[in-house]
């Protein structure tokens, strides 16, 4: 099973977990970019809006089976600003190590009103949402997707160019858990998402069907080889660490086969002008990304990490408070 069609429809037809952004459609995935922008301009301004209270009562566990320093700050914190309780939870008495994955859900359902969940494979999040059905189940990264990211980067790129519509963005290194949320976001956005990766590491043929399903407005995506070709137009070039957590075993074999792909300023140049410079971190400067791109002023990466906070919390408040979500949309 996998997690496509797995959520219970709940207010407005929103499914009840967040494992993929193909569990958004697309103008949900709109109006969560836009209460996030709201949300950052209210916490910017120092507002009391009615967001404060909204998951009072409420408990959102965190399951983090990998390390974390964007992806656990800015949950705990989103948590605490909706005015609701953050339970860590320790994976190794959580994942199936002491007992089912199915009996851990169950008892958390009983506590709990939410999981957050950063682990390795997707079916983990696959079991923890059919066996609990009244639990709302977050992607907050898998081998597989990375959705909260791809929310974060599609904020941070309208709030630099405005608008979405007609424009590029070339994904340059391993198709991975970035690039596949990455490309689901944009094709719903009306985005073209160019991948270029070496052979045998591509954007799986899976994800680019899903996208083709899913397409709004000339979103598409298109897999290069040469970085140079995806890069040229552009208006933003993407990158990631060539060797991701569980492949550290593969790291020398990686760095022979990605060295081509390096984001650095020549490849920068064949973008289009005023091309900005994303990146989910942590960052390996002189790796994929010269730290001269890294620390450049077209780079927008802090910009990202911030965004996290923001779109979090509108994810959270469109699952746990959909009426409060309707309420200060309405607002704005």
């Amino acid at each position: 099973m996998t997690s496509r069609g797995l959520g219970v429809a709940s207010l407005g037809g929103l499914k009840k977990d967040f494992l993929s952004i193909l569990d958004f459609r697309p103008e949900d995935l709109a109006r969560c970019l836009r209460l996030a922008a709201q949300l950052k301009d209210d916490r910017r301004r120092g507002r009391q809006v009615l967001t404060a209270h909204a998951l009072g009562g409420r408990h959102v566990a965190l399951l983090f089976d990998k390390p974390s320093l964007r992806t656990h700050s800015t949950f705990q914190i989103a948590v605490h600003e909706l005015g609701g309780q953050v339970l860590d939870l320790q994976p190794e008495v959580a994942l199936g190590q002491r007992e089912s994955l199915a009996d851990v859900a169950r008892n958390l359902a009983q506590w709990v009103d939410a999981i957050v969940i950063r682990t390795f494979s997707q079916q983990v999040l696959d079991a923890f949402a059919a066996t609990a059905p009244d639990l709302h189940i977050v992607n907050a990264l898998t081998d597989q997707e990375h959705p909260c990211q791809a929310l974060a980067d599609f904020l941070t790129l309208r709030e630099h160019w405005g608008t979405w519509a007609g424009r590029t963005i070339a994904f340059v290194g391993d198709g991975n858990n970035v690039a596949a949320s990455l490309a689901h976001a944009g094709a719903m956005l009306g985005v073209r998402v160019h991948v270029a990766s070496p052979a045998g590491y591509a954007l799986s043929a899976a994800v680019v069907r899903e996208t083709r399903d899913v397409a709004r407005d000339g979103g598409a995506v298109r897999l290069f080889t040469d970085p140079f070709e995806a890069v040229a137009g552009a208006d933003a070039v993407y990158t990631d660490v060539w060797t991701s957590m569980g492949q550290e075993e593969e790291a020398a074999v990686r760095r022979a086969r990605f060295a081509a792909y390096q984001v650095n300023d020549r490849l920068m140049a064949a973008a289009a002008p005023g091309a900005v410079f994303l990146h989910c971190l942590p960052a390996h400067r002189g790796e994929e990304v010269s730290a001269e791109v890294l620390d450049s002023p077209v780079s927008l990466v802090f910009e990202q990490a911030d965004n996290r906070l923001h779109t979090q919390k509108a994810l959270l408040l469109m699952l746990l408070a959909p009426q409060v979500a309707s309420a200060y949309d309405n607002a704005a």
